[in-house]
């Protein structure tokens, strides 16, 4: 990678790092189905307007704005509400890579090695160990929200493959559109309205910067940066820079809320992280070996097409024939 690009992957990990604390901040505002409906709707208008149509299919847009708008973020949301740290969350949160390889299993007929299996077994050893540190000094239902949060990314993963859009930023933008109303209405029913009332009532630069930037930076700059990345180079390159992500938001959670970081979970990182790195780069391995073609033998390659003689033209035997 350029130096420049190299610079970038780094800066928008740095960001979705970031985004945690922001996230906690922003929670301190707002409950957190209206705050994540609010983020969607500041991540869509005024994009929506500015960007053109996904090249996808309607289905394939309302499946992962309900499966990754209202799932994955209401339940991270919600998780963090209810005492999941933001250090500890952004950490957790990376099993979805876990969660993603075994429902390719199940959907899109992937197989796994034993490296990943490997890799697996070493993430899921990372979360049972953030368990027993999280269970000992704070709230196992947030945790649990929080890989539950994971899994269903691992879903909405799934399904933006069998997507496959050509232009992330885009599709995410549109994306952003589908959960405003169903958020609005489960925050309506679950948190009330006049929760949400007091809570808008009460609006100042804290809260708007933190759904301004979760939702700009974090969704809309962030996830151009990485579309532009990975049409630019391999995935295989690109991907091992979401390993950052928890190491950016561990550290800024412990200097800016003042987060601690128990031994426990150090071992937990370490476990999760590594884990997760061998889950993904196995996989990316194997998908590379996959597309790439076998070489002919060398007979093969020295032996003249069907229907030819040894006595043609030159330019006439060295013509591809068309039905190769």
């Amino acid at each position: 990678m350029r130096p420049l690009h190299l610079c970038l992957a780094v800066l928008v990990a740095a960001v979705w790092g970031v985004n945690f604390v922001v996230i906690d901040v922003g929670l301190d505002h707002f409950p957190p189905l209206l705050f994540s409906a609010l983020r969607f709707l500041a991540a869509a208008v005024p994009a929506v307007f500015l960007v053109g149509r996904p090249q996808v299919r309607w289905r394939w847009i309302a499946a992962v704005g309900l499966v990754l708008g209202v799932g994955k973020f209401g339940l991270l949301f919600t998780g963090m509400h209810l005492g999941m740290p933001a250090g500890l969350s952004s950490l957790v949160l990376q099993v979805q890579a876990v969660f993603t390889a075994l429902f390719a299993v199940a959907a899109l007929g992937e197989r796994l090695g034993r490296t990943r299996l490997l890799g697996m077994a070493l993430a899921l050893a990372g979360i049972a160990v953030a368990a027993v540190d999280e269970g000992a000094s704070g709230t196992l239902l947030g945790f649990a929200l929080v890989v539950a949060a994971a899994a269903v990314w691992g879903v909405s993963n799934v399904i933006t493959r069998k997507a496959a859009p050509p232009d992330a930023l885009r599709f995410m933008v549109w994306v952003s559109t589908v959960p405003v109303l169903p958020l609005l209405l489960l925050s309506l029913l679950f948190e009330g309205p006049e929760a949400d009332a007091a809570a808008l009532r009460s609006l100042d630069w804290s809260g708007a910067g933190a759904i301004l930037f979760v939702a700009w930076v974090s969704t809309v700059l962030g996830f151009g940066a990485w579309g532009f990345l990975l049409r630019t180079y391999d995935a295989s390159a690109v991907a091992p820079f979401t390993l950052l992500v928890p190491v950016f938001g561990m550290s800024s959670a412990a200097l800016v809320l003042g987060e601690g970081v128990s031994p426990l979970r150090w071992g937990a990182a370490v476990l999760l992280v590594s884990g997760v790195g061998v889950t993904a780069l196995a996989g990316r391995r194997r998908a590379g070996r996959a597309s790439t073609p076998p070489p002919a033998p060398p007979a093969a390659r020295n032996r003249p097409p069907a229907g030819t003689s040894a006595s043609r033209t030159p330019s006439t035997a060295s013509r591809p024939s068309p039905t190769r």
